[in-house]
């Protein structure tokens, strides 16, 4: 019989020549894939037989062969009108979708499109606008050098128990006198990369580079009023080199800022340096833009905040439903879980809160990608006979003007906060923080004390849980 090995490798091959999968899949090993395992077989290999169980389901070769093959008949009309929004090109989009026409009133209601004109910089192929419940956590009490005072915080999100569990981390954080927040560092990085011939002319750039930083500088702050160019740094990687260039942005979260300026920079140095490179990109995945990195993780991207809260023991057992011991129990074994999955960071669930705000807020929410990371840590302060919790998080790609911040919904949850327009992006990168406290909080005090899967079967499915009692949100 042929092997795995054996038939595995020309899958492709023989898919594209349209080879009979017959040929490809012996018939006695469709036949074991159809009929289970024999024993002793490891559970690694059984899982990947029942998954291609599960989708080849009854198909025959053939079918799968026809299924997986490159189809050449016309595609349907293009979608027309690019970055126009009016009501009448907006029509011709929707008739590309009669089976969704029930639908459309949903998505094209008479206020989206009365007011299309907001979306045009913020969208293409405009049909309408999606609407997203948005729940109210707080008050958060924040005692920061840029946020100072007590938060209503707006959250968009379609996952129950989520708002609840932010709101009872939000309102312990408050009774305890609030958090204490502060930004530690803040830049944007781009990281244009450039391939030459030698190492030699790798190098010869790099000094052209540093020895031109004044006028590169001058053409990247030509293309912005609020954008600065902080720093260079390079990677060399053989014959390539990868220019780090650190940005601030002012009260935009800037990503676009930085990526425009950069291309100045890519077109200074190629107009007046003297070493040319075969080719070069005004991005080399270097900078760690919309993913976690390890780089990003121990630098910042954004704005790197820390918060901080000690919570009495009396407000942990009557709010918490727990103690600051069963708490310290859970973090400590959390932590480790986390170390050996090999997160970048130790946190629980950064994620949902970023995101809702972020949604709410008109931030870019692919950037939860990378805000999402930082540490949490839980102690006992003997001494006040407290909890003692702190959460960083250094890459909060954040902003109070520009991208989405202006649009109709997002603006007016920026007002619930008081931090729509200029002068407010790191007040809203330390609310960010102190959002993420509360929700470490919350949800460590819902698994230390066995209610998480109480308070979503309470909240999400809404039916009392089995076991009874007051599971607290989670």
């Amino acid at each position: 019989m042929e092997t795995l090995a054996g038939w595995r490798g020309t899958w492709s091959s023989r898919l594209q020549a349209g080879t009979c999968v017959r040929a490809l899949w012996p018939p006695e090993l469709v036949s074991r894939w159809r009929d289970g395992l024999p024993a002793g077989m490891s559970a690694t290999h059984q899982g990947t037989r029942e998954h291609l169980q599960s989708i080849i389901g009854s198909l025959t070769p053939e079918e799968i062969a026809r299924r997986l093959a490159p189809k050449t008949h016309d595609s349907p009309p293009r979608v027309p009108g690019a970055t126009q929004t009016d009501p009448a090109i907006v029509d011709k989009r929707w008739a590309l979708l009669p089976h969704a026409a029930a639908g459309r009133p949903e998505v094209a209601d008479p206020v989206s499109l009365g007011r299309h004109e907001a979306y045009a910089r913020n969208i293409e192929n405009f049909i309408g606008t999606v609407k997203l419940p948005v729940g109210l956590a707080g008050p958060l009490r924040v005692n920061g050098l840029a946020a100072q005072g007590d938060f209503y915080l707006p959250l968009a999100t379609t996952e129950a128990a989520l708002v609840a569990s932010y709101h009872r981390g939000a309102s312990v954080i408050t009774l305890a006198g609030g958090c204490t927040t502060a930004i530690l560092n803040e830049g944007v990085c781009r990281a244009p990369a450039y391939a030459f011939a030698t190492l030699l002319e790798v190098g010869n750039f790099v000094i052209w580079c540093l020895q031109h930083f004044e006028a590169l500088r001058a053409a990247a702050e030509a293309t912005t009023r609020h954008g600065r160019l902080r720093d260079l740094r390079f990677t060399v990687e053989g014959n390539h080199v990868y220019l780090l260039l650190d940005y601030t942005t002012g009260d935009a979260a800037g990503q676009n800022m930085v990526t425009i300026a950069t291309q100045a920079v890519c077109d200074h140095i190629a107009a007046h340096c003297p070493i040319q490179p075969k080719y070069f990109f005004v991005e080399g995945n270097l900078s760690g833009d919309k993913k976690a990195s390890a780089q990003s993780f121990v630098s910042v991207r954004g704005k790197k905040v820390s918060a901080e809260v000690r919570l009495p023991r009396k407000i942990v057992e009557r709010h918490l439903h727990t103690t600051p011991e069963k708490m310290i129990d859970y973090w400590r074994m959390s932590a480790l879980g986390g170390v050996m999955s090999g997160t970048i960071g130790v946190q629980g669930h950064y994620a949902n809160g970023l995101a809702a705000l972020f949604i709410a807020c008109g931030q870019d929410a692919a950037c939860v990608s990378e805000a999402a990371v930082g540490v949490t840590r839980f102690e006992i302060d003997r001494a006040a006979d407290a909890l003692y919790t702190a959460v960083t998080l250094p890459n909060l790609i954040v902003g109070t003007v520009g991208g989405g911040t202006g649009l109709p919904s997002q603006r007016a949850c920026l007002e619930i906060m008081g931090l729509a327009g200029p002068e407010h992006a790191r007040a809203l990168a330390e609310i960010c923080g102190g959002l993420a406290l509360a929700g470490e909080i919350s949800i460590i005090a819902a698994l230390s004390a066995h209610q998480f899967a109480q308070a979503h079967e309470r909240l999400a499915r809404g039916r009392k849980p089995a076991s009874g009692g007051d599971p607290g949100p989670a």
